[in-house]
């Protein structure tokens, strides 16, 4: 089992920052790839970013340029730093951990509006 927990999110204006940040526990070990994906309202959820143990990245052509996606495997934590924000970014963002099957944090909201 992998338990996954994030934080960050919140409000913020058109063009702003925000980073948010997953912690994984349980059996890590385990975890192949790593990740976040969202879903704005009415819509299905989507691949934002992911990593893998290697260090692989891969970015969805929307957030390509403006989002970064890192691990820290001492810390076993993921982030995604999001910059150049945009309205069409408001969605409810999850982590998400590949680890002989796929695990799902709470979710975070990131709401992005003047």
């Amino acid at each position: 089992q992998v338990q996954l927990v994030e934080s960050g999110g919140g409000l913020v204006q058109p063009g702003g920052s925000l980073r948010l940040s997953c912690a994984a526990s349980g059996s890590i070990f385990r975890i192949n790839k790593m990740g976040w994906y969202r879903q704005a309202p009415g819509k299905q959820r989507e691949l934002v970013a992911t990593v893998t143990s290697d260090g692989a990245t891969n970015y969805a052509d929307s957030v390509k340029g403006r989002f970064t996606i890192s691990s820290d495997s001492a810390k076993n934590t993921v982030s995604l730093q999001m910059n150049s924000l945009k309205p069409e970014d408001t969605a409810v963002y999850y982590c998400n951990a590949l680890a002989l099957r796929f695990y799902w944090g709470q979710g975070t909201q990131v709401t992005v509006s003047s």
